[in-house]
C-alpha cells in the first residue's frame, strides 16, 4: 500500500527544496527529505506516494542509483517527478521507463502550481485512482467478499456474481485484470473467457483463473484455454498479494 509522502530526495535539502516543500506542505500534503542514495531510498521508499527527484547544478544520477531508483518504484507500484535544468531532467529520463515518470518540472519552478499540483495528485492517490483495477467474478458471495478484503487495500476491487453480469459490467467500465471463477453455473468460466476473447473491447484484458480443482487433469483443462494463469481457491492471502505484484510487474 502506497505511504502518505510526497518524499523529495536529492544530493542536498538546498533553500530552495525547502521553500518548494514549505509550499506543498502549507497546501496540505505531507512530504519529507532524503539523500539520494541507495540506503536511503530502500530504507523510506514505502512512506511515499510519490517521489520527487530533485537534481542540482549539472547532476546525474548513477546508473547504479538510477537502476535501483527504478526497481524500487516498479516493486511499490509508484511514479516520481524530476525536478532540475532540462537537460539533465532529460538525461534522466531517457534512462527510465515513461511508465514511472508522472512529470518533469524544468527550473525555475512556479512553487504554487507544483505545490497545487502535488495536492491534487495527492487526493487522487489517496482515493485510489491510481490503483490497479481487478474485477472477481464467482457465484460465492463468501469467497468474493473474501477475497475483496484481501485485495482493497492494494487494489481498485469490484465485484459480480455470474458470468452475464461481468460481460454487462464490462460493457461500461474498464478494469486491469479478471479473476474469473472456472466452475459457474449457467454461464460457466470459459464460456465467458471465450466471449471475452471474441469481442475487441474486452479480448486485451488479461484474465486468471479461480479453480477449486487442483488435481492434474483439472489444471490441465484450465491451462488448455490459454489465460494469463490460475490460481487455485486455497490460496493465502500473502500468497495471493505477492502473484497480483509479480503479474502487474511483468505486465507494465
Amino acid at each position: 500500500m502506497a505511504g502518505s509522502s510526497l518524499l523529495f530526495c536529492g544530493e542536498k535539502e538546498t533553500f530552495i527544496t525547502r521553500v518548494l516543500m514549505n509550499k506543498v506542505q502549507e497546501k496540505g500534503t505531507e512530504c519529507k527529505f532524503i539523500p539520494n542514495t541507495i540506503n536511503s531510498i530502500n530504507s523510506h521508499i514505502a512512506e511515499a506516494f510519490l517521489v520527487a527527484i530533485i537534481l542540482g547544478d549539472d547532476e546525474k544520477l548513477s546508473e547504479e542509483l538510477t537502476h535501483f531508483l527504478s526497481e524500487k518504484l516498479e516493486e511499490n507500484d509508484l511514479k516520481m517527478v524530476v525536478i532540475g535544468e532540462r537537460d539533465d531532467v532529460a538525461a534522466l529520463c531517457d534512462h527510465m521507463s515513461y511508465e514511472l515518470i508522472y512529470k518533469t518540472y524544468a527550473r525555475p519552478v512556479d512553487n504554487e502550481a507544483f505545490a497545487a499540483e502535488m495536492q491534487d495528485y495527492a487526493e487522487k492517490a489517496a482515493a485510489g485512482e491510481f490503483k490497479k483495477s481487478i474485477l472477481i467474478v464467482d457465484d460465492d458471495p463468501s469467497y468474493l467478499k473474501l477475497v475483496r478484503e484481501w485485495l482493497k487495500d492494494t487494489y481498485k476491487v469490484s465485484m459480480v456474481n455470474s458470468g452475464l453480469q461481468a460481460l454487462k459490467w464490462l460493457g461500461k467500465n474498464k478494469v486491469d485484470l479478471i479473476l474469473l471463477d472456472h466452475e459457474m453455473p449457467v454461464t460457466t468460466g470459459p464460456q465467458v473467457l471465450e466471449m471475452l476473447r471474441s469481442d475487441p473491447e474486452t479480448q486485451d484484458i488479461p484474465v486468471i483463473f479461480l479453480t477449486g480443482k487442483g488435481d492434474k487433469a483439472s489444471v490441465m483443462k484450465v491451462v488448455a484455454l490459454k489465460p494469463e494463469g490460475y490460481f487455485l481457491k486455497t490460496i493465502q492471502k500473502d500468497e495471493l498479494l505477492e502473484k497480483l505484484q509479480e503479474f502487474f510487474t511483468l505486465h507494465k
